[in-house]
Formats: structure tokens, C-alpha cells, sequence
């Protein structure tokens, strides 16, 4: 359970009958959340220092994004090996299958716009699909959001796919065209396909008139003030750009670096530390739901649209806390170009991973904490995906950031107050007012009254009702304080035009 990061006492007290506010908040000094995080910093480092060493990463940034700002961000080695050339806040690292959430937002960004459907079948895009035969009589359609989440039936296609990034559309048409084979039917299982984001790239290009790259370039990272991301590696800042390499027995052996291509959307695009903290905080800021105005290339809703679980990935039943010892068992489902895990404790990530024949990446945010951390390495799928997931859990687990708050919804605000009359007095008129037809059907007025008192006379006298706490917008709960102890009342709304109060329990809090 998250403690409190202050030691905070707000009470406002009600006189039985009536609403009266008396506010007083006693406060002792705390860390804050910036602080709790810095703490754990040298840990990280030392963390990421180690690996370098030990996996012989040439080169490796990696950086650490909190409410919205990159708040740690640390380069190690050299980006050139030869000329000794030292990584940067601004060296140009390719990203390789990072790069899909770029385009399945392209993608969504023209579902918003009007230009497609998630479920329009490929063919009505690529005329080349048309003469792919599926894999039985049954199978359903070809979507676009098959591509997107995983589901296309195309087999895993890792080692082959990597070297497809430089394909000409001409060369792409005629391997589809000339027949694909599947594993599984359309839309029955997640298999990760660097094909089908291929394709979607190129569904991209169709519906935007223009190349994905230019559209995904011109439509999201321009916006975002990523100014130094780009597909093509020649087009690098000089002398910023991050050679890729693997370690053969006692040395470092350059690898070739695939040109933009047609096959780009599986794992093309090159970014910095600075500019990707942008993209990250970008995520982060789609959470909590709320009325402020959109400031970002896509709606808030579209982002947070792309963080929600769409197809079974995997459950790791051995996974642990960040402690590397006490169980904490995961689920994984692929979402829109982005992995979705919640954890034992509830806590939800997303992110994704990054391999390409001399390059390693992968980045983590947890978007109701607020907080996410990514690495770049210039090493053959250079193995720092353990290591920025278990970063994560460190911060989310020992900084305690705890999620943030759901804004408290007016009507949740004002049966905050009327519900903590009730609980206390059963007055009828307010419970005429306030309580939804099944209320006292499923328990009678004078078992409330019997239950209630039950549970309030061992603490006493009210002396004080706490803050609510919204888990939604229809449901919350706070502390009724008394002289000798607290109950916590927790009460649901119906979803009514007026919405009334349907659930009401008291729980005796934990001394």
C-alpha cells in the first residue's frame, strides 16, 4: 500500500444533520517526489555502469522522465569507436522496434482524422493483398488492426525481418503479391510480425498521400519538438551519430547500418536521449482523463487508447518485485505498437523493446505514477531490457510515487459530504434524496442504522471527515474519524442522469 508521501491531517468536520466545514491541515516536512527519486539515482547508476562493463556496451545513454521532464539523463562510452567519439545527451541512436509505436499513432491519428477504420481490411489499401490467400476457408479479413496489434496470424519473423528495413515498396509488393505464409488465422493470436508493421507503414503511406516517414515526421515528431529524430542515417547531425557494433571475442566489430527504407516502420527511426524524453513525457501526460485543453499532435484519449490491452502476450508467473526475490507475478497483452503489463500489485506499464544487428533499446513508463525510463546502446541487441524495466520498478516500488490522484468529479464531491451525513444520522429526507431505489431493498433502514452503529460507536464521537478519494468518477471512498479510531466508508453511484447512491460499505481502518 502507498503511504503518503506527506503527513498530511485535513479533517472536515460535520455536525450530524447539517453540513459544517472546519478545515485545519497540521503538516510535517517530507521529501518530495523529485527527491525520493534522486535518492535512488546512484543505485540506477551504478546499475547501468555495471551492465556496461559486463555485456561491453560501447556506448549507452539512458534517461529518467518524472512529471513530465527529464529529470536524469546519463551518457556512458563512445558512440564512434574509432575516433573515440563520446556518447551524448544529443548522440543519434537507431531505436529499431521502438520505432512501431510511432506508427501505429500514425496510424490512429489518421483513424481520428477520418481516413481509415482499425477494421478496414488491408486489401482495400494494398491492392497486393488481395492476392494473399489466408490460411483456411474461414479466416477473417486482413485488418489494419490486425497490423497494429499483433494479431495477423504472420509468424514471429525477428531474425528475418531485422534485415528487411532497406526494402523497396517494388520488392515489397511482389513478396506480398506473390503469397504469404501464416502460423495462425487472422486475429486469434498475439505473434509479433515485423512484416505486418511493414505493412502498416505502407497502409500510412497510402491514406497520407505521402511517405509514413514524412507523415509520422511532419504530424508527430516536428509537434513534440523532436527536432533531432529522423529514418535516415546519413542525414545525422556530424559526429552525433551513434556507429552500431558488436562484441567479437576481445573487440568491438563494426556493424553495417541499414539506409531508410520502404520496410522502415519495423524498426527505422534514429533519435536522442533529449529528443525521446519528449515522446516519453508526451505518453505520460495522456493520464489522468481530464478537461484540460489538448496540447499534443494526437487527443489524450487516442494515447491512452494505445496503452490499453488489446491481444494476450504472455503471464510470467517468476517474475519479482525490483528486489529481484519477492514474487510478482505479470500479464503482458501487445496494445497499439506498445507492450501492456499490470503486475501483482496493480501496477501498469507500457512500453517496448528495441533490436537491430548493432543496436539495443527499450523504454518503460508507468503511466499512473507518472514516471518512465529509457536506454539506447550501440551494441548488437544490446541487453538492456532487464535492466530499464527493473529501473522502473525500483522507482515505482522505493520512491513510492504511488499512482496519481483521479480528479474528484463534482457529483462524487458533493455525495462526499451528504454520504458521510447519512452514514451517521439515516435521516429520511436526505435519504430520500440521495439513495438509489435498491439501497434499502437490499438492506432495510433500520439494518443500516443496527450496521452502522455496529461499526461507528467503537471509534467514538465524529470528529472529523477525510478527504475523499475518487477511484472513478462514480465511486470513492474516505476516513470517518473518531475519537478512539477511524472507519473508512466507501460508496458507489448508479449511472443514473442524477446519479444516486446504489453501495455504501465501512470498513474498521487498521490501527
Amino acid at each position: 500500500m502507498h503511504r503518503p508521501s506527506r503527513l498530511t491531517l485535513c479533517s472536515l468536520v460535520f455536525v450530524v444533520g447539517s453540513v459544517a466545514a472546519v478545515h485545519a491541515c497540521a503538516q510535517a516536512p517530507a521529501a518530495s517526489r523529485g527527491e525520493r527519486v534522486a535518492a535512488l539515482l546512484p543505485e540506477i547508476d551504478k546499475m547501468y555502469t555495471e551492465l556496461a562493463g559486463k555485456e561491453h556496451l560501447p556506448g549507452l545513454v539512458y534517461g529518467v522522465v518524472l512529471d513530465g521532464k527529464l529529470v536524469h539523463m546519463r551518457p556512458l562510452g563512445l558512440a564512434d569507436v574509432e575516433r573515440k567519439t563520446p556518447v551524448t545527451g544529443s548522440t543519434e541512436f537507431r531505436i529499431a522496434s521502438m520505432s512501431k509505436s510511432f506508427v501505429a499513432m500514425a496510424a490512429l491519428k489518421l483513424r481520428d482524422a477520418g481516413k481509415l477504420r482499425l477494421d478496414d481490411p488491408v486489401a482495400d489499401y494494398l491492392p497486393e493483398v488481395r492476392r494473399v490467400q489466408l490460411p483456411t476457408s474461414d479466416s477473417p479479413a486482413l485488418t489494419i488492426r490486425h497490423l497494429t496489434t499483433m494479431t495477423t496470424g504472420l509468424p514471429e519473423d525477428n531474425p528475418w525481418g531485422d534485415r528487411q528495413m532497406a526494402v523497396p515498396n517494388a520488392r515489397l509488393e511482389q513478396l506480398v503479391g506473390a503469397g504469404l505464409s501464416f502460423s495462425n488465422t487472422p486475429g486469434q493470436t498475439f505473434e509479433y510480425s515485423n512484416l505486418g508493421y511493414i505493412l502498416l507503414g505502407k497502409v500510412v503511406s497510402k491514406v497520407s498521400g505521402m511517405r509514413f516517414q514524412d507523415y509520422v515526421t511532419r504530424e508527430i515528431l516536428r509537434p513534440l519538438g523532436m527536432h533531432n529524430t529522423r529514418w535516415e542515417y546519413t542525414q545525422a547531425a556530424p559526429g552525433k551519430l551513434a556507429l552500431g557494433y558488436r562484441w567479437d571475442r576481445d573487440h568491438w566489430e563494426a556493424e553495417p547500418i541499414l539506409s531508410d527504407g520502404d520496410g522502415a516502420a519495423m524498426g527505422g527511426l534514429i533519435t536522442t536521449a533529449d529528443d525521446f524524453a519528449r515522446y516519453v513525457a508526451f505518453h505520460l501526460d495522456a493520464w489522468p482523463a481530464r478537461n484540460d485543453p489538448e496540447r499534443g499532435p494526437l487527443r489524450r484519449a487516442t494515447v491512452r487508447e494505445m496503452h490499453l490491452p488489446q491481444a494476450f502476450a504472455g503471464l510470467s508467473t517468476k517474475a519479482t518485485l525490483s528486489d529481484m526475490t519477492t514474487p510478482n507475478p505479470t500479464v503482458s497483452f501487445y496494445s497499439h505498437g506498445l507492450v501492456w503489463q499490470r503486475d501483482s500489485r496493480n501496477v501498469v506499464s507500457s512500453g517496448h523493446s528495441g533490436g537491430l544487428p548493432g543496436f539495443g533499446s527499450q523504454y518503460r513508463f508507468a503511466p499512473d505514477h507518472g514516471v518512465g525510463v529509457f536506454a539506447f546502446t550501440n551494441l548488437r541487441y544490446g541487453p538492456v531490457y532487464g535492466p530499464t524495466a527493473k529501473a522502473l520498478a525500483m522507482l515505482v516500488e522505493r520512491a513510492e510515487l504511488g499512482p496519481r490522484p483521479i480528479p474528484v468529479s463534482p457529483i462524487l464531491a458533493t455525495r462526499h459530504g451528504q454520504v458521510a451525513q447519512l452514514v451517521q444520522s439515516w435521516d429520511v429526507a436526505l435519504a430520500s434524496a440521495i439513495a438509489a431505489d435498491n439501497l434499502f431493498l437490499d438492506r432495510s433502514r433500520e439494518d443500516w442504522i443496527a450496521h452502522a452503529r455496529e461499526k461507528l460507536e467503537p471509534i467514538g464521537k465524529i470528529t472529523s471527515v477525510g478527504p475523499i478519494k475518487a477511484d472513478n468518477r462514480l465511486r470513492g471512498s474516505f476516513p470517518l474519524v473518531g475519537e478512539r479510531g477511524t472507519v473508512n466508508v466507501a460508496f458507489t453511484l448508479t449511472p443514473e442522469r442524477e446519479p444516486k447512491v446504489q453501495e455504501i460499505t465501512l470498513t474498521p481502518a487498521k490501527q
